[in-house]
């Protein structure tokens, strides 16, 4: 391996960990402020009524659950339409970590009170009172996704 090949992996891997820690920063600051929808069905329903109010779209899953085809078509649909919407949109892995940033049971953990987490929505509000460093953050890095013809990102929680 060159000397160029492990700098730019180093700074690959410095990119996802500041992308990573600004999506943390996103989702409990947005669902502080009331600005975050959680679960497939719930998302579904914002997308149809208030495109315009949604900036951001996660979609999460762990290896484990790759081979569920209902969720993968939930999915499909959900990433079609925040296409067509012109919504940033990135899949997430790292369900515990996920479920420990929004306070919800672990995957592991039975409980009849657990949210779905496979789908979560950033919306903003029409007025450009709320701005989040995590925000501008995540559409930069889609962005540049898009750049280089990865148009569905992934970003890695890592548990603490």
């Amino acid at each position: 391996m060159t000397l160029e090949e492990v700098v730019a992996c180093e700074s690959a891997a410095q990119k996802m960990q500041t992308v990573s820690n600004a999506v943390e920063e996103l989702l409990v600051a947005a669902q502080r402020q009331d600005r975050l929808t959680v679960g497939v069905y719930e998302s579904a329903k914002l997308m149809n009524v208030d495109p315009d109010s949604v900036v951001l779209c996660l979609l999460a899953i762990d290896e484990d659950e790759e081979d569920d085809i209902a969720l993968q078509i939930h999915f499909t649909l959900i990433q079609a339409f925040c296409c067509d919407n012109d919504i940033d949109i990135v899949r997430v892995s790292g369900m515990r970590r996920l479920a420990e940033l929004l306070g919800e049971p672990g995957p592991s953990e039975d409980s009849e009170e657990s949210r779905d987490l496979h789908c979560l929505l950033v919306t903003n509000p029409h007025t450009d009172s709320w701005k989040s460093h995590g925000l501008v953050e995540v559409a930069s890095y889609c962005e540049e996704s898009r750049e280089n013809n990865q148009w569905l990102p992934n970003i890695s929680l890592q548990e603490r």
